[in-house]
């Protein structure tokens, strides 16, 4: 799997999406897909609180739905909210109007649970990172959407906690939009990497900072 996002898909193929941001300071953006968890999304909150760290989770809206007073403690806890469709629908797999119907469906979850990005356009990632050319037409005057530049595999079977660790902290640089997974099957991965992230970025004097 590829730990780090290309060059080519970040600069020629889709240069209207976010990859990651441009580096005023030594900053890293942490995000998290598919939560709210009941057992996971605790975790990371309290790792996260432990570091002063901010981080920006990409929630499912059936999953909101079912967890809102969790949803409710990450905005709480002064994280950002972004969008990941209400079903975790594959963007290839769907026709556009599908597609489009299933984020509304999201965004009108999280707006009904209480969030709001009143400062800036509401974030959109695709589940798997898969989305049409013609859905990112759709969606991309109304969204920001946002990729990421390195991809930590946490949610692999067959990746070791080690070296799940030791390909993403090698791929982090300034500005680095990383992916984590808040979900059941990155659980041992996740445990294992995510407080060492947290506490070796910050000694090198790394923020870590919400989209």
């Amino acid at each position: 799997m590829l730990f780090k996002t290309g060059w080519f898909l970040q600069k020629f193929l889709y240069p209207m999406l976010t990859w990651k941001k441009k580096a005023f300071d030594k900053e890293i953006f942490l995000t998290f897909d598919d939560g709210p968890n009941p057992k996971t999304t605790p975790y990371i909150l309290e790792e996260l609180n432990k570091y002063d760290a901010k981080a920006t989770f990409f929630c499912i809206g059936d999953n909101v739905n079912k967890y809102p007073r969790l949803f409710s403690r990450i905005i709480n806890e002064g994280h950002s909210i972004g969008n990941h469709t209400h079903k975790h629908l594959n963007g290839w797999a769907v026709d556009d109007y599908e597609y489009q119907q299933d984020i509304k469906r999201c965004q009108m979850e999280l707006l009904a649970q209480g969030y709001h990005s009143f400062d800036q356009k509401p974030l959109f990632r695709p589940p798997y990172g898969r989305i049409k050319f013609s859905q990112i037409g759709l969606l991309k005057k109304e969204y920001n959407i946002i990729m990421w530049d390195v991809l930590s595999g946490d949610y692999k079977s067959n990746l070791t906690p080690e070296r799940c660790l030791k390909k993403t902290k090698r791929n982090i640089e300034p500005g680095s939009i990383i992916v984590f997974h808040d979900s059941l099957k990155a659980e041992s991965n996740l445990t294992f990497v995510l407080p060492k992230i947290l506490h070796h970025f910050q000694q090198q004097g790394f923020s870590f900072v919400k989209l």
